[in-house]
């Protein structure tokens, strides 16, 4: 039997909405198949071995998410209410679509998100052991026949859950554990029924008792009896806008490694949404990919709008990059570029969201109806050279200008070539110059424009584009000049002048293991002796550490300032370099960094070019 039901809406992040309805129906949930299938190749343990998982996320996964649709009011999507897109019919549609347009490109995931074991009321289904069952309205063949579609496909199967023991599958505690003799749901929660997860919809586990593990492994087990290769843990914490001991999923999320490495097939581990950064060594000691954001999505009559929140995600980035590799990626959501009217954004936006998901190394998966594509985005989806910067062995592109309304990212491949995007996020059209002096050589490059597959040919001393509001170009450069060389000059030096509250503190992350702090409201540091042979405009590289987003005020020679926008770096124990134009003269000059009414990053040092 059922019992009685908590009704939750499953919109996450900003837009998220969450009613907990008590509901009466009652219905009978037909056990499922418990068929047992050979013990295959595990998961590998990166936590033992330290290494990352070969078979695994080697490299960022591509694929498509149901939930998009699930969420958006476009007309027709969900014709019998809110997430009633998610059907068995539907999910074998976008199977066979990626199969013939976008397999041959890579895209190879089919993930099925919230929903697949509620009715259209969302009340749930579960077996005799408390595990997610499917509904049988939206997948009346069940989910392993599903699996077994997409497999027939060439594809693989991803499946979702959100993390704890859903409150309804805890039946008064009665319920058996599989595969667990005397262990009941009541032994695997804790006593005052505490919950957790992003939406507070379950009761927190206590792995403190080992009938937890085996509610875990029953539930990985059940999964690779199924055939999924892929799952979706959502409403993690701390993240999900949640933090408190209730809502430390940390140790899920171990359990679910460890359930994993015995199930007997490789399952991909994603977790959901908004994760902590503080955590991230947690997430990637256990799993494959975190979300560092909120949705995407806009919970809207379209997919998503730019401000809802597709934007976001150049100031949330940043400071997550150094975390991405082989084994775990960063995750910035659905790409949501391939359908043109519901997608919700303009050519130019659609094409600045793959840039940045692709530069990125985010997963690439589209929240499209692929059967629907049009010509643009399918050439947003399909383009090769994109999805090598993507999936490339290279590191993941960061900012090596401030996070203004006009940007340049930059990555440094192992070839020696450069992969440069420039992005104009204002709301006007406006010119955006990477400089070579911010790659870290001089002279002249080779320019490759990827997104229009041709040769720029040599530029000197940078490129220039003019873009359009929101719009972006993504280039590989090569060079062909010599290594710029600089002076360097450290903030803490008692050559400079500090004003205001602003002093000198320890900083093991900083170049000379002291930096100046305590720029706010007025702090501010003056660099005096700069000294340059030639006047003209120099891009001054800023070392600064800063565990939130904050501003600096630039000058020169006592003129006017600049502000510019530093992106965090996702703690006050590390520190990241921008570069920023500067106007010198010949001969000695001093360089200001000052917080002016607000709150500044902390500095560690500058470095000067000695020529232009």
């Amino acid at each position: 039997m059922r019992s009685p039901s908590y009704s939750v809406l499953p919109a996450r992040g900003l837009r998220a909405v969450v009613v907990l309805a008590l509901t009466a129906g009652l219905a009978t949930a037909v056990p499922a198949a418990q068929a047992q299938t050979p013990a295959g190749t595990a998961a590998p343990d990166r936590a033992a071995s330290g290494t990352a998982a070969p078979a695994l996320a080697a490299k960022p996964y591509m694929g498509w998410s149901s939930w998009s649709m699930q969420s958006s009011k476009y007309p027709g999507l969900n014709p019998d209410g809110d997430y009633s897109y998610l059907t068995e019919a539907n999910v074998l549609k976008q199977t066979d679509a990626m199969a013939t347009k976008l397999k041959r490109y890579g895209y190879e995931y089919v993930n099925i998100d919230a929903g697949w074991w509620r009715d259209k009321a969302w009340k749930p289904w579960f077996d005799d052991h408390g595990r997610q069952k499917a509904d049988p309205d939206r997948f009346p063949r069940g989910m392993k026949a599903v699996a077994d579609h997409i497999h027939a496909k060439g594809l693989k199967a991803g499946i979702y859950l959100p993390v704890g023991l859903e409150k309804e599958a805890y039946g008064e505690g009665k319920v058996p554990i599989w595969n667990a003799e005397g262990c009941t749901t009541a032994d695997i929660v804790h006593d005052d029924l505490r919950t957790t997860n992003g939406w507070d919809s379950a009761y927190k586990i206590d792995f403190a008792d080992p009938c937890a593990q085996k509610y875990i492994d029953s539930q990985a087990r059940l999964f690779a009896d199924w055939g999924y290769d892929f799952l979706k843990l959502d409403g993690v914490g701390p993240g999900s806008f949640k933090s408190g001991d209730n809502y430390d999923n940390v140790a899920d999320v171990a359990a679910w490694q460890k359930a994993i490495a015995t199930a007997g097939r490789p399952i991909h581990l994603e977790l959901s949404w908004s994760l902590d950064i503080g955590h991230a060594e947690d997430w990637k000691k256990y799993s494959n990919g975190w979300r560092i954001d909120t949705d995407v999505e806009c919970y809207c009559n379209t997919l998503a709008t730019w401000e809802n929140s597709v934007v976001d995600r150049w100031d949330d980035t940043p400071a997550w990059t150094r975390h991405a590799g082989p084994g775990g990626w960063n995750d910035l959501d659905a790409l949501l570029v391939g359908n043109g009217e519901m997608d919700g954004l303009t050519k130019a936006e659609r094409q600045s969201q793959a840039t940045l998901w692709a530069i990125a190394k985010s997963p690439l998966f589209s929240g499209d109806d692929l059967t629907r594509l049009d010509s643009y985005g399918l050439s947003l989806l399909t383009n090769r050279e994109v999805i090598a910067v993507n999936q490339a062995a290279a590191p993941p592109a960061k900012p090596v200008t401030p996070s203004d309304p006009q940007q340049v990212w930059a990555a440094k491949n192992p070839d020696g070539t450069y992969t440069v995007a420039l992005f104009n996020l204002g709301d006007a059209p406006a010119a955006v110059t990477a400089d070579w002096g911010m790659l870290g050589f001089t002279g002249k490059a080779d320019v490759r424009d990827l997104w229009n597959r041709e040769n720029l040919g040599s530029h000197r001393g940078g490129i220039t584009q003019a873009l359009p509001a929101h719009g972006s170009r993504l280039f590989t450069v090569t060079p062909r000049g010599t290594a710029v060389t600089t002076t360097g000059y450290e903030a803490e030096s008692p050559a400079n002048t500090l004003g205001g509250q602003a002093s000198v503190a320890d900083c093991t992350a900083c170049s000379g293991e002291r930096k100046v702090g305590n720029l706010y409201l007025g702090g501010k540091v003056t660099f005096n002796d700069v000294v340059v042979a030639k006047a003209g405009t120099y891009q001054v590289k800023v070392a600064y550490v800063s565990g939130d987003p904050r501003t600096l005020d630039v000058s020169a020679n006592g003129g006017g300032a600049v502000r510019h926008k530093f992106a965090s770096t996702g703690d006050w124990g590390t520190a990241a370099t921008v570069s920023v134009p500067v106007k010198l003269k010949a001969g000695a000059n001093t360089i200001t960094l000052d917080s002016g009414s607000g709150y500044a990053p902390d500095v560690d040092r500058i470095d000067v070019p000695k020529s232009l």
